[in-house]
């Protein structure tokens, strides 16, 4: 029964101290912000983000159940042809191609897009597998119904390019790009369990796992294609969000050194306070890291037209905005919610409560042993606000126990002569 006891205090309402919002000095949002003393209530408030991911989780596995992902020519394997949008009779549009292709070949094309804009723009053709005579034939259609221009500005049948991709070339893709991300999350597992705790070495995988799940889920949504590129831009945003990760655990291992020997936070709030003081810096590596990607795309898509960059691009900028939030807002309360479950920091934080509780109760009886004579009620209320035990405020140094006939700090000073 009092196991049973003990664990009933323990809720996540109890083991969470008054919210930190009111506790702490009022300044602005972007102050204290800057200056990470732990305003910012995050781990207190974890089952808010744990459902708030589990329904961005469930939302992505759905669609990808549902709707699947639209894979490039490497991965499906087919013909894609390609030829210059300004022609010499205006700009041709996808519309205009796709009546070409479907009246030359009796067959509708798998996609018809325009990559690029200006000068530079393409219109590129993906349909199933055609063998020579149909892309001869094909080409020969596109050159009479727009004279495409090849380099010297003439209309030329070379400006039309066409390529092959085999289903057994595809599979080979798609085969090494799971063995790639398999091997990077068994090397990204053994470097944190060596470097860090087992329970920071599950957190962070797990976090790995959701940025990976919910950037899929966009790409099924929103439609984007699946090329090699995709895969290599998934692997680098999987090593940024490992990184950003990394960088909050290492504020809550140095938070958390020694906290069952103090009673004066729990687990939870110095981890609040580790998320709260590496604020800044993850919102500065992620506006660092989008900026060149912002400006990628760009000159992906209106400069040089060049369809691998964007898909390189993309699914970066995803995996930074994916990344961040899951470093915040689910790696460090995952952390939080695995190591309240150990007897070490059940039984701290059961401490801490009881401490607390204590001094609330000496506090009252203090205030209800006071006189009340005239005026005393109003000044009776101010001490009791000013001893009240609060939950300590992120960042601010502990108060020196002082004389009470001096109000200076006490203790004795060194007269040992040299």
């Amino acid at each position: 029964m009092a196991k049973n006891k003990d664990s009933a205090d323990l809720t996540t309402e109890a083991v969470e101290a008054p919210d930190l919002e009111a506790a702490t000095p009022r300044h602005g949002f972007f102050t204290r912000l800057y200056t990470g003393t732990g305003a910012f209530e995050v781990i207190g408030k974890r089952k808010l983000w744990y459902t708030i991911s589990g329904v961005i989780v469930a939302v992505a596995i759905a669609s990808i159940l549902l709707r699947g992902f639209t894979f490039g020519i490497d991965f499906e394997g087919g013909t894609k042809v390609s030829m210059p949008a300004q022609t010499a009779t205006g700009t041709v549009t996808t519309q205009q191609v796709e009546d070409v292709f479907s009246q030359t070949l009796g067959k509708q094309p798998e996609a018809v897009v325009l990559v690029g804009s200006g000068e530079s723009a393409t219109v590129q053709i993906r349909s199933e597998t055609l063998n020579n005579e149909e892309i001869e034939k094909l080409r020969s259609a596109l050159f009479e119904a727009f004279q495409p221009r090849g380099p010297d500005g003439q209309p030329s049948k070379n400006a039309i390019s066409d390529s092959a991709v085999s289903e057994t070339w595809g599979g080979q893709i798609t085969q090494k790009a799971l063995i790639a991300l398999v091997v990077f999350l068994a090397l990204a597992a053994v470097y944190i369990t060596v470097r860090y705790e087992r329970y920071m070495a599950v957190a962070a995988l797990a976090t790995l796992v959701f940025d990976l799940v919910v950037t899929a889920g966009i790409y099924s949504i929103v439609g984007f294609e699946v090329t090699p590129a995709t895969v290599i831009g998934l692997l680098t945003i999987l090593g940024f969000s490992l990184y950003d990760t990394v960088i909050v655990f290492d504020k809550v291992e140095e938070n958390t050194h020694g906290f069952e020997h103090t009673t004066r936070r729990t687990f939870a709030e110095h981890a609040n306070l580790a998320v709260n003081q590496t604020f800044m810096r993850s919102i500065n590596t992620s506006l660092i890291s989008v900026l060149p990607i912002l400006a990628l795309m760009v000159v992906a898509v209106w400069l040089l037209g060049v369809g691998t960059l964007m898909d390189l691009a993309l699914v970066q900028l995803v995996g930074v905005i994916v990344g961040t939030y899951s470093s915040i807002y689910f790696a460090t309360p995952l952390l939080v919610s695995l190591r309240e479950r150990t007897e070490q920091v059940r039984s701290h934080t059961r401490r801490v409560l009881n401490r607390r509780k204590g001094s609330a109760a000496r506090t009252s009886d203090t205030d209800a042993s006071a006189p009340k004579e005239a005026g005393e009620p109003a000044k009776a209320a101010v001490a009791s606000t000013a001893t009240a035990p609060e939950k300590p405020v992120p960042g601010a140094r502990p108060a020196r126990p002082t004389s009470g006939k001096t109000g200076r700090p006490s203790g004795k000073r060194n007269t040992r002569r040299r």
